[in-house]
């Protein structure tokens, strides 16, 4: 535990999640806007009860208590803890991809891409750096949560490279791996600068993953391998 088109829109075709996390059950849609601002106090408050205590010692009490509703309220939008946290894990996702919607802008070369959407995971993962434990708890809570978290992540990495493949940009044998290696950067990198400590601005961080990047993948002609 990274654009312009309308909010969330996946790159590879697939429809918007909910704004407010996974898409739920219709008997769980909220219906007014109201239904919509108490399901999102409550995936916030999941975020920091989650984020500080893990899921085996987190409540539905505290949570509804942290958001200031009702018991009842919590199973109006929510069967379980497990459901409000495959919920809370699905917004996350969500939300890491609508802070490098940037980076999915047709008119961006393709590091340039990778820069913008980098700098804006790690200012994202700055301000919520409870998605760290949730999201490597997520791997033992629920794993087909954990692996469509990531396997979402690589996909739009995936997707922006071949764009830069089709431009010209990099090199004509950059593929899916290449993707997953730019994220696992990317991961360690909001780990060290924007989780642990944050010593270097997410600009200057950005930069230097983005040296490595113009080094190895881009079509300046005289990689062996082409």
């Amino acid at each position: 535990m990274s654009t312009e088109k309308p909010p969330l829109e996946d790159p590879n075709g697939a429809p918007p999640p909910a704004e407010n996390g996974a898409n739920p059950p219709a008997d769980k849609v909220p219906r007014t806007e109201r239904g919509r601002k108490t399901r999102r106090k409550l995936l916030d408050a999941a975020a920091i009860e989650f984020g500080e205590r893990g899921f085996h010692e987190a409540s539905i009490t505290s949570i509804t208590q942290r958001a200031g509703t009702a018991l009842g309220s919590f199973y109006t939008y929510f069967d379980s803890k497990d459901e409000i946290y495959r919920a809370l894990v699905s917004d996350l996702s969500a939300r890491v991809r609508e802070a490098a919607r940037e980076a999915r802008r047709t008119d961006l070369p393709a590091l340039e891409a990778e820069r913008v959407a980098l700098t804006n995971f790690l200012k994202f993962a700055n301000e919520h750096k409870e998605i760290y434990r949730i999201i490597d708890e997520c791997e033992f809570v629920d794993p087909a949560t954990f692996r469509a978290h990531y396997e979402g992540t690589a996909s739009r990495i995936t997707e922006r490279l071949a764009d830069g493949v089709r431009k010209g940009e990099l090199r004509a044998n950059v593929e899916e791996a290449h993707a997953w290696a730019i994220m696992g950067m990317n991961v360690f990198l909001g780990l060290r600068y924007a989780v642990w400590t944050q010593d270097r601005s997410p600009a200057e961080v950005a930069e230097i993953a983005n040296a490595i990047l113009r080094g190895g993948i881009t079509a300046h002609g005289d990689d062996p391998a082409e």
